[in-house]
């Protein structure tokens, strides 16, 4: 078996042949006719500046500028500025400009957060679909999920947190934890609704029957997730902002699931 390694080998004259213009003027060149002539036969010389690192991409030359975000800097904000600085340079169209390292892969987990999302939403519609047997009570249930999104985000501005990829994990997880109120109120509305109950006295019963086992689970998850949203813990404070989404987005759900959802069955 024949093994084959490669070498990476650097080349440099010696230093009195590189210690001035002359010098190196008159470094011999190979030639095919005259044997060997000096360098300054060939070529020209000019004192200029060239980078003393080139790196390559794709084949294509690339520069790297890195940096760190500064205590309370938003990711996505600081992209936007990047964006805005990089269009004011003026660039020809032969450069092109792309992000890389955390901004990156920030970018990479919002488009699978959104392929995440968007699945989470059509398998919550057909698993509800199949439970109801309707295709219109379902639609009423995740009427919840947007009343989620306005207390997430009213407690993420509240505690200064920004759209960070735990309060996206936060966001994931109230697709299936407020949907459950509506589950109650519609599915005992139903049941008393099969039983003779005109629609509204159903709503209007099924409400208050349904509500101490309503605010009795959202108060456990939402107690469960305060050693979290607190930061207790090593390490806890980064994980802060899911608790966050999750401890808003249910409050704000149990109160306007409560009241929307009756108002649209009615």
């Amino acid at each position: 078996m024949l093994f084959r390694s490669q070498y990476e080998v650097h080349l440099r004259a010696e230093a009195k042949d590189r210690s001035s213009d002359a010098a190196v003027a008159t470094l011999p060149v190979p030639s095919t006719r005259l044997g060997s002539v000096s360098l300054d036969n060939v070529a020209t010389f000019e004192r200029t500046t060239a980078p003393a690192d080139i790196r390559r991409l794709s084949r294509q030359r690339q520069v790297t500028v890195s940096g760190q975000l500064l205590p309370g800097a938003s990711q996505g904000t600081v992209q936007a500025e990047l964006a805005a600085a990089a269009a004011g340079l003026g660039l020809g169209p032969e450069y092109k400009l792309g992000l890389s390292g955390n901004s990156r892969e920030l970018n990479r987990t919002v488009t699978a957060f959104l392929t995440a999302f968007a699945l989470s939403l059509i398998f919550m519609y057909l698993v509800l679909a199949a439970q109801f047997e309707s295709f219109i009570d379902p639609l009423s249930i995740m009427l919840s999920l947007p009343l989620s999104i306005v207390g997430m985000a009213g407690m993420l501005k509240l505690t200064g947190d920004t759209i960070s990829i735990m309060s996206l994990i936060g966001l994931i997880m109230l697709m299936g934890l407020v949907t459950k109120n509506a589950i109650l109120l519609i599915d005992y509305t139903k049941v008393l609704r099969q039983g003779g109950m005109a629609r509204r006295e159903a709503l209007i019963t099924a409400g208050r029957t349904r509500l101490r086992p309503i605010l009795m689970t959202t108060l456990a998850m939402v107690f469960g997730m305060m050693p979290l949203a607190l930061g207790l813990g090593e390490g806890a404070s980064q994980r802060a902002p899911m608790a966050h989404a999750v401890i808003g987005g249910l409050i704000s759900s149990t109160l306007l699931t409560l009241v929307v959802v009756p108002v649209v069955l009615v």
